[in-house]
């Protein structure tokens, strides 16, 4: 059986940025990431690198911006009350935290500054603008179920549960 469309696939990854340390993976955190390909759950970019592969299937692949958060947007910032965060009170410029929007639901923003208020926020992905390189194991792999692809995401172990 091979990646595509409508399989739910559980991978093993690594993303490095270029710097010396991993951004991100899975493995330190000891369970896979587990998606339903097809449904736009991942980067474009380490989705079509997934196409046709196997479980056992071990590699590597680069991933420019276009296909993965997108180029930097200058000036791409708003002022946001502190009412739409969680924990404003933690918050500092230069980290990472979560804001939820009505229209786009969740989105990375990176914080520029904490008035009393409001923060001001950039909100290209913290990775916009970076060539990631992943390196990746498929761990397992399934039929989705009729709810799934409904549902768009994956249900169950490593998904989405409801």
């Amino acid at each position: 059986m091979n990646v595509e469309a409508n399989k739910v696939v559980s991978f093993h990854y690594v993303v490095s940025d270029g710097g010396d340390e991993p951004v991100d993976s899975s493995r330190e955190r000891g369970e896979p990431l587990t998606v339903l390909i097809g449904h736009g759950n991942i980067i474009p970019g380490l989705e079509k690198a997934l196409l046709g592969r196997a479980v056992g299937d071990h590699f590597e692949v680069v991933v420019q911006p276009a296909e993965a958060y997108g180029e930097r947007r200058a000036n791409f910032t708003q002022r946001v009350p502190k009412k739409y965060f969680e924990h404003p009170e933690h918050l500092r410029p230069g980290m990472s935290t979560v804001l939820n929007t009505r229209e786009a639901g969740p989105r990375m923003v990176v914080v520029h500054k904490v008035g009393s208020s409001v923060i001001d926020v950039d909100l290209n992905h913290p990775l916009a603008g970076k060539t990631l390189t992943f390196d990746v194991e498929i761990t397992d792999m399934r039929d989705a179920s009729e709810e799934e692809i409904a549902h768009r995401h994956a249900h169950g172990a490593g998904g989405h549960e409801h």
